[in-house]
């Protein structure tokens, strides 16, 4: 298994844990995701998303619905605002050692531990779409997520929403 953390920062050398926004425990963590999952984080932090994959119960309307023009498994949709922030960002990929974290939320691939961990490397991500691509993933963008967000929401498949407060509110 492989874990990692993205971030445009370049030369993190050591992760101390800390409090995320909304978080209820008192406990700070170092976060990382599974490889899976890892594209989902192959944007600029801050852009918004939705990421959306079948799940053993989806239902056949949803997967017509969803991904009946396509041959892939999961898409991952972005705003147009943020398009070319997404083609010309860069982001750097840190792993770590699997044994240092434990499962926090497997439906999103989350991994916490609440020691300071050292990267065992660090990779740069130039070309994001063609990573999300090599990935086998559909990318789509549109105006406004908050469409989608309701269809997603009303639906049977799995989703990941990330960054929803950065999201255009009104749309057309």
């Amino acid at each position: 298994m492989r874990l990692y953390h993205f971030s445009e920062e370049p030369d993190i050398k050591v992760f101390e844990p800390r409090m995320i926004n909304g978080q209820i425990d008192e406990l700070a963590r170092v976060w990382t995701i599974d490889e899976y999952h890892a594209a989902h984080y192959y944007f600029p932090r801050d852009c918004p998303r939705i990421c959306i994959w079948p799940k053993e119960d989806t239902t056949e309307l949803d997967l017509d619905k969803f991904f009946g023009m396509s041959k892939t498994k999961r898409i991952i949709t972005i705003e147009s605002g943020w398009y070319e922030r997404v083609r010309k960002g860069t982001i750097y990929r840190y792993g770590f050692d699997p044994d240092a974290f434990e499962l926090y939320e497997p439906n999103a691939g989350y991994y916490i531990t609440t020691r300071t961990v050292k990267p065992l490397f660090a990779e740069r991500i130039d070309d994001l779409i063609t990573a999300i691509l090599h990935e086998g993933i559909e990318l789509r963008v549109t105006p406004s997520l908050i469409p989608l967000k309701e269809h997603v929401l009303a639906s049977s498949v799995n989703f990941s929403m990330i960054r929803m407060r950065n999201a255009v509110q009104e749309y057309y």
